[in-house]
C-alpha cells in the first residue's frame, strides 16, 4: 500500500500542515517519504532544481520529507489569473490557460498523468502522504475529480478526513463530508483528524464517541492550536488584512519598524515577506485601503498573477497615490515581481492579460515587456554587499532599462531588479530569505524611514525558524495522533467493511 490521502472538510482545513507534520514525522523514523499533491490551485509557487514550477506547500512538504522540491511532488498546479480562468502548469511546465468548464475535458488525460506520477514515487518511497484539494465533498466537481476522491479510487488510497473546529461545527463537517460520498468512496475513508482545538480535549469524547458510533470511524487525533505556526501559508486567504503577520519578538532597539503590504487580488508569492515578520521588531501587515499606509516606515508591493489587473485594483482603492506619496516623501517601497512590474514607467502585456500598455507607477527608470515564455529559474548573485540567492517566476522581462542602479548583479555579471533613491524591486522571490541581504535591507529601510532607533538581530536564521517549525509539526503528529492507527493505513489500506451511511439523493 505505502501512501494515504489527507483530505479536509474545506479550503484551509488544515490539509497542508498536517501532510507536512506526518511527512516530518516519518522522515524523522528513519523512513524514504515524500509529498504528493495532484492539483493544487494556488499562486503561491516554488521554481523546483528540475526546472519546473510546484505549489509552495509541497516544497514546505518535501523540506519535511528532507528533500529537494520536484515537480513530481504536485503534477498539476492552477494558477488563477481571474475569477474564471486559471494558466495551468502541468509536470512543472506551463500548459495552456483553461476556463472551469474547458478544464473539465482535460482532467481524464490529467488523472493518466498524476496517478502514473504517483505510481513513480510509491515505486521509489517507502511512503507517499497525499495531500487532496478543497474538500471531498464538493460533489459538483465529483465526476472529473482528480485530486481527492478521485485519485484515491484510481490509486486505492486510504483517506482521512481534516476539519478545523476553530471554524465551528467541526462535527457536522465530517459527518456531513462522508453522507455526500457515494459508497465506493467512503469505502475509502477510514478516519478523521480534528485540527486547532483549544482547550481540555476531554470536553470533545462525548463528540468523538457519538461520531465514531454514527460513522463507524474512528477520529485518528486531535491537533491543538499552536499559536507558533504560521509560516508557509498556503494561499493568501490565511492572512487577515490589517492583522499583524507572525508572532513579532521586541525589537532588539528602542523603535519597531512598522511595515505595510498591499493584499492585492491576485497576490502571489505572499510569503516572500515572512522572512521580514520573523525579525524582531518587525510589524508586517496586509492592508487593503490606503489609510493604512499612512504610519507605514516601508512598504512593500508583493507578487501578482495578474500584474495589470492588480495594478488597476491599487489605483482604484486609492492605495496608489498613497505608495506614491509615500515614495515621494523619501520612505522606502519595495516590489517583488508583479509588484516591482508595478514601480516600473510602463508594463507591455499582450500575454498575461492582453490589456497592451499600461502605465506603472513611475518610481523606477525601466519599461517591462511580457515574453509568451515563463521565466523560471534559481538565481544567485550578490545585493547590499552579500550573496545572495532566490527563484525567478514571471512573464515579464525589463526592456529599455535607464539609468537605474542595480539590485542584483547575478552571478554572471548581469544587472537584476533596480534601485532609484528609497525606492527598489526586484523580479526575484526568496530574496529576504537570505539573511545577511535581509539584515543590510532592513537596515537601509530604517534608515530611509528615519527610524535610527530600530535594529536587525544580528542571530536571526530563517531556515532554522521554517525547520523549526516542521519540527514542531512532526512533533504534534508524534503526540496528538495515533500514528499505530497510521502505520496500519499505510502498511494495509482502509479497513474492510467500513459501513456505508445513506444518502438521501441521487
Amino acid at each position: 500500500m505505502n501512501a494515504l490521502l489527507v483530505a479536509g472538510t474545506t479550503s484551509d482545513a488544515g490539509k497542508s500542515v498536517v501532510t507536512a507534520g506526518i511527512c516530518r514525522w516519518l522522515a524523522r523514523s528513519g523512513a524514504r517519504v515524500a509529498p504528493f499533491k495532484a492539483q493544487n490551485m494556488s499562486n503561491n509557487s516554488v521554481v523546483t532544481p528540475d526546472g519546473g514550477e510546484i505549489g509552495r506547500a509541497q516544497a514546505v512538504q518535501a523540506a519535511a520529507c528532507g528533500l529537494e522540491p520536484s515537480v513530481r511532488f504536485n503534477p498539476v498546479l492552477l494558477k488563477p489569473g481571474s475569477d474564471r480562468s486559471s494558466q495551468v502548469v502541468v509536470l512543472g511546465r506551463v500548459a495552456g490557460e483553461v476556463t472551469a468548464m474547458s478544464y473539465r475535458a482535460r482532467k481524464a488525460a490529467l488523472l493518466d498523468t498524476v496517478v502514473s506520477t504517483l505510481e513513480e514515487l510509491r515505486a521509489e518511497h517507502d511512503h507517499v502522504i497525499c495531500e487532496g484539494a478543497g474538500s471531498p465533498a464538493e460533489i459538483n466537481l465529483r465526476a472529473n475529480d482528480i485530486a481527492n476522491m478521485g485519485l484515491a479510487r484510481a490509486a486505492g488510497l486510504p483517506a482521512l478526513v481534516v476539519g478545523d473546529i476553530d471554524r465551528g461545527g467541526v462535527f457536522a463537517q465530517l459527518f456531513g463530508t462522508l453522507a455526500l460520498l457515494d459508497a465506493a468512496d467512503q469505502a475509502l475513508i477510514a478516519g478523521f483528524v480534528i485540527n486547532k482545538f483549544r482547550g481540555d480535549p476531554a470536553l470533545l469524547e462525548p463528540g468523538l464517541d457519538q461520531l465514531r458510533e454514527l460513522t463507524g470511524r474512528p477520529v485518528h487525533g486531535v491537533l491543538p492550536w499552536a499559536e507558533e505556526l504560521w509560516l508557509d501559508a498556503e494561499d493568501s486567504l490565511s492572512y487577515v488584512a490589517d492583522g499583524v503577520v507572525g508572532r513579532p519578538a521586541p525589537p532588539r532597539g528602542d523603535q519597531w519598524l512598522r511595515v505595510a503590504v498591499p493584499r492585492l487580488p491576485r497576490i502571489s508569492n505572499a510569503t516572500d515577506v515572512e522572512a521580514l515578520a520573523a525579525e524582531p521588531g518587525v510589524a508586517v501587515r496586509f492592508v487593503t485601503e490606503p489609510s493604512r499606509l499612512s504610519d507605514a516606515d516601508l512598504v512593500v508591493l508583493p507578487g501578482s498573477k495578474s500584474t495589470a489587473a492588480d495594478l488597476a485594483w491599487l489605483r482604484g482603492s486609492g492605495l496608489a497615490d498613497a505608495v506614491l506619496a509615500h515614495a515621494r516623501a523619501g520612505l522606502p517601497v519595495a516590489g517583488i515581481c508583479g509588484g516591482f512590474q508595478m514601480l516600473t514607467r510602463r508594463i507591455h502585456d499582450e500575454v498575461e492579460s492582453g490589456a497592451g500598455a499600461v502605465d506603472g507607477l513611475g518610481l523606477l527608470d525601466l519599461e517591462i515587456e511580457f515574453a509568451a515564455r515563463k521565466t523560471l529559474a534559481r538565481p544567485s548573485g550578490r545585493a547590499f554587499g552579500e550573496p545572495v540567492s532566490g527563484y525567478e517566476i514571471h512573464h515579464g522581462q525589463p526592456v529599455r532599462r535607464g539609468e537605474l542602479e542595480p539590485l542584483v548583479t547575478t552571478a554572471d555579471g548581469q544587472p537584476e531588479g533596480g534601485i532609484a533613491g528609497s525606492v527598489l524591486g526586484t523580479h526575484w522571490h526568496g530574496l529576504f530569505e537570505n539573511d545577511a541581504f535581509r539584515r543590510s535591507f532592513l537596515r537601509w529601510a530604517a534608515r530611509r524611514a528615519g527610524r535610527d532607533g530600530f535594529e536587525p538581530a544580528g542571530d536571526t536564521v530563517f531556515a532554522d525558524i521554517r525547520a523549526g517549525q516542521l519540527d514542531l509539526l512532526g512533533d504534534l503528529v508524534e503526540k496528538h495522533l495515533d500514528t499505530d492507527a497510521l502505520r496500519r493505513l499505510l502498511d494495509g489500506g482502509a479497513p474492510a467493511g467500513l459501513p456505508t451511511l445513506r444518502r438521501s439523493f441521487g
